[in-house]
């Protein structure tokens, strides 16, 4: 890798990088599913550094995918050089994606997989991998058995990767993005059994952006039929002590048309939508 000094590294990580390498060397040219989050951040980058103009990024663009998100794929694939495909969806187009229930996640995935395939034949690039690391196997993770279903390679995983080896890895490579909290589809905010509609996920998209104002960086509002429940990184939940933040925040979401603003007080938790 060009710009990757392993020796520099400690010796596990360093292990994980070299096998990282020839995994993409095997592969020989990849479409790198890329959402703007760190893990296929370092994939992408990863992939461009071994396989150069062999490795393009596509992300999807649908209306669950958050136009801050979109913003930062198009920043961070600049960053490193890669070329970028959108490919645009609407999963609410899908009756089994809206109602919502515990295979929502599979029916997106496979919507997002399926529309690869004329970017295969336009690109000749047979093989797509994702940004999935040895934590995510420990969830509940529908996505996952979607993207097996369609062959999609998970280069981290295979690699031996966790998410503390990709966060440190990422750091080594002063990649933009290495601390970037973790994210996911707005469908996410919609708990489980609830219809997903447009309404609700740009309501939740504009909270969250206040929130974000206001200096809050892990940020998920639920929408409970109208009722918004916070969460934020636990070591955030004191800012909401601060009056006038509390105020202003509350203000601006039932402007939004939440009639009820709560505070998780356990904070973020992964998968706190289900």
């Amino acid at each position: 890798m060009k710009t990757l000094t392993v020796h520099t590294l400690l010796p596990d990580l360093q292990l994980k990088a070299k096998k990282l390498e020839s995994v993409f060397q095997e592969m020989g040219s990849v479409l790198v599913a890329f959402s703007g989050g760190i893990d296929s951040t370092l994939v992408l980058k990863l992939a461009c550094e071994t396989l150069g103009n062999q490795a393009i990024a596509v992300v999807a663009v649908s209306p669950t995918f958050p136009q801050e998100e979109l913003e930062d794929v198009q920043k961070i694939s600049k960053e490193i050089g890669a070329k970028l495909i959108t490919a645009h969806t609407n999963q609410l187009e899908i009756d089994s994606f809206v109602r919502n229930d515990a295979s929502r996640c599979y029916h997106c995935k496979t919507d997002l997989y399926g529309l690869l395939d004329p970017i295969k034949n336009e690109t000749g690039i047979r093989i797509v991998v994702d940004g999935t690391n040895i934590d995510d196997l420990g969830d509940d993770r529908p996505g996952i058995q979607a993207a097996r279903a369609h062959g999609v390679r998970s280069p981290l995983v295979e690699a031996g990767l966790t998410k503390s080896d990709v966060r440190n890895l990422a750091q080594h490579l002063r990649l933009s993005n290495w601390d970037k909290p973790a994210a996911a589809c707005l469908s996410s905010r919609i708990p489980r059994g609830l219809v997903i509609t447009e309404l609700n996920l740009r309501r939740v998209e504009k909270a969250e952006t206040i929130l974000k104002q206001e200096g809050f960086r892990l940020v998920r509002v639920r929408d409970h039929e109208g009722i918004a429940r916070i969460e934020v990184g636990r070591e955030e939940v004191e800012h909401f002590f601060d009056v006038a933040r509390r105020q202003r925040i509350t203000q601006s979401l039932k402007a939004l048309g939440f009639r009820w603003i709560t505070l998780d007080l356990e904070g973020y938790q992964v998968g706190g939508g289900n």
